[in-house]
């Protein structure tokens, strides 16, 4: 299958929106800078803040959207444009309502599940297909009833729901060598076979 060329990282830019849920695709994209001895540099042609790793002798692109959520798509394409890039070359990190803190998905397509940011991105590459990495924040129906979406997503996750999703990170690390080989569905095996953390 073909490789991951590009890793984009979903939130909103800005120090008041560092600890937010709706930053832990960033959280992710961060992770793997770290991991892989990434710079991140400020790109205005591209809306965002981009880094280049090389992962087991594969370049990739890390990619930090500056344009706020709901603009997403606008610095994805812009890259993805520059260089070349190919839906199926691409993996969104992002914030996942429908799955508890501690779960972490991979999958590929598919609906946007209320999600601006997956939204801008589908209209802006022209159709939903390429493939995304689920960060689970929790719903705030199971977590905190009566409180609005808009408002659980700007918020900073509780100290246990912060444990959860920092434990579960390393797991999704652990296969981004295996995209960068295009090895999707033996990295899918591994990140949704590993047991999670209690």
């Amino acid at each position: 299958m073909t490789a991951i060329r590009l890793i984009v990282g979903l939130g909103n830019p800005g120090p008041e929106h560092e600890s937010d849920r709706h930053n832990a695709g960033f959280w992710f994209v961060d992770a793997v800078a770290r991991a892989h001895g990434g710079s991140w540099r400020r790109e205005r042609p591209f809306h965002g803040e981009a880094a280049r790793v090389r992962i087991d002798g594969a370049d990739v692109w890390l990619l930090k959207p500056s344009t706020y959520m709901n603009r997403s798509g606008q610095s994805v394409s812009a890259l993805a444009k520059f260089y070349k890039i190919g839906s199926a070359e691409i993996l969104v990190a992002h914030d996942e309502l429908d799955l508890p803190p501690g779960t972490v998905k991979l999958k590929r397509g598919g609906g946007s599940g209320g999600h601006n940011g997956l939204k801008d991105i589908t209209a802006a590459m022209g159709g939903p297909d390429y493939w995304r990495l689920r960060i689970g924040i929790g719903h705030p129906r199971d977590l905190y009833p009566g409180r609005e979406v808009v408002d659980f997503v700007l918020q900073r996750p509780s100290r246990a729901e912060q444990q959860a999703i920092d434990d579960r990170l390393p797991a999704a690390l652990e296969i981004v060598p295996m995209l960068a080989a295009g090895q999707w569905e033996r990295a899918g095996q591994r990140l949704h076979t590993v047991p999670r953390a209690t």
